[in-house]
C-alpha cells in the first residue's frame, strides 16, 4: 500500500506517477480485490470538509491523487510534502498507454454528446493495441445512482443522464469493428448479460464530483469491474473538444488559469479556491497551537 498524507481530513496518496501507474499494474496481475481511485483537487477537498459522508468516500479510496497544483503547495505549507502533482487526465492517458502494451481491458463511462466514445477513439488512434471494452454516458442495464449530494460538477456541467435506464452505447459482445490485431471489441447495445463472462480492468468514471466518488463506492462491488478511476472533466481534453493548457504553462502550475481564460463561467467557481486557502491557513495555526 502507498503512503497517504492528511490535508484537509483527507488521506491523499504520496507517490510519483511511475509508482502509481506500477502499483496499478501490479494489482491488477496479483490481486483480484477491487477498488477505486480518486483525483482530489482543492474544490473537492472545501466540498469534503462540509460533508462527511463524501469525506469518507474519498478516504476509502486505494489511492488519492494529489490532483491540482493547490494541494501539491498546500501540501509543501504544511510540511506533508507530496512526491509529485498527478492528474487525472495525465494518469488516464498514461495508463492507457500502459495497458494498451498487455492485457488489460478499459472502458470509459460518462460524459455526454459521446463524448466517452470520441475519448476511446482518440486513445485507440494513438495507441492501436488499446483493448476498449465499453464506452459510453451511461452504465447497461440500471446500475443503482440513488446519490447523495448536489449536481455533479465538471468542466461541463452536469456530465451524463444519471437515470441508467437505457442501455445505449455500451461497448461489448460482437463482432468487432476494429482489426483483431489491436485486440480491441467495440460494440453497442451490450446488456449486463452479456458483461457476465468478461470483466472490465479499468473503468474511468466521468461524472464530475460528487457524483462519479459516490457511484464509484456504490456500484463498484455490484458491477464487473475490477478498478474504478474518477476523473472529472478528463474526456474533454482527451477528445479535444476543450484544448488543454500548453505544457509550459501547466508546469507552472497555471492550467487552472488558462483553463479560466477559456471558460469565463468557472469564475464562480473558482471561489473555493480562497475557501480552500482559508481552511489551509486554519490548520496550520491549529498545528502550531498543538506545539504550543
Amino acid at each position: 500500500m502507498l503512503k497517504k498524507k492528511f490535508l484537509l481530513g483527507v488521506g491523499i496518496t504520496s507517490a510519483t506517477e511511475e509508482e502509481i501507474l506500477e502499483y496499478i499494474l501490479q494489482s491488477l496481475k496479483k490481486s483480484a480485490e477491487k477498488h477505486y481511485i480518486v483525483t482530489p483537487n482543492p474544490e473537492i477537498l472545501v466540498y469534503a470538509s462540509k460533508h462527511n459522508d463524501f469525506q469518507t468516500i474519498l478516504n476509502n479510496a486505494r489511492l488519492a491523487l494529489c490532483d491540482g497544483i493547490g494541494v501539491f503547495w498546500a501540501g509543501k505549507f504544511l510540511g506533508r510534502n507530496f512526491e509529485q502533482r498527478i492528474t487525472g487526465v495525465d494518469l488516464l492517458e498514461n495508463l492507457c498507454k500502459a495497458a494498451s502494451k498487455q492485457p488489460i481491458t478499459v472502458g470509459f463511462l460518462g460524459g455526454r454528446d459521446k463524448i466517452a466514445e470520441k475519448t476511446a477513439d482518440c486513445l485507440q488512434k494513438k495507441y492501436p493495441r488499446l483493448k476498449v471494452v465499453f464506452a459510453g454516458e451511461e452504465w447497461p442495464g440500471g446500475a443503482e445512482v440513488a446519490l447523495a449530494g448536489p449536481a455533479a460538477h465538471s468542466s461541463q456541467g452536469a456530465r451524463a443522464s444519471l437515470s441508467f435506464g437505457t442501455e445505449r452505447t455500451a461497448r461489448l459482445g460482437s463482432p468487432p469493428l476494429a482489426s483483431p490485431a489491436t485486440g480491441s471489441s467495440r460494440h453497442k447495445n451490450a446488456t449486463m448479460e452479456q458483461f457476465s463472462n468478461e470483466t472490465i480492468d479499468v473503468l474511468f468514471v466521468a461524472f464530475g464530483f460528487p457524483k462519479q466518488e459516490e457511484w464509484m463506492a456504490k456500484n463498484l462491488p455490484k458491477i464487473p469491474v475490477r478498478i474504478m478511476v474518477g476523473v472529472g472533466g478528463a474526456f474533454d481534453y482527451i477528445s479535444g473538444v476543450i484544448p488543454r493548457a500548453p505544457k509550459l504553462v501547466r508546469d507552472f502550475g497555471f492550467e487552472w488559469l488558462y483553463r479560466l481564460f477559456r471558460q469565463p463561467w468557472r469564475l464562480k467557481r473558482q471561489f473555493a479556491l480562497l475557501e480552500f486557502v482559508v481552511l489551509v491557513l486554519k490548520e496550520k495555526m491549529g498545528k502550531k497551537q498543538d506545539m504550543l
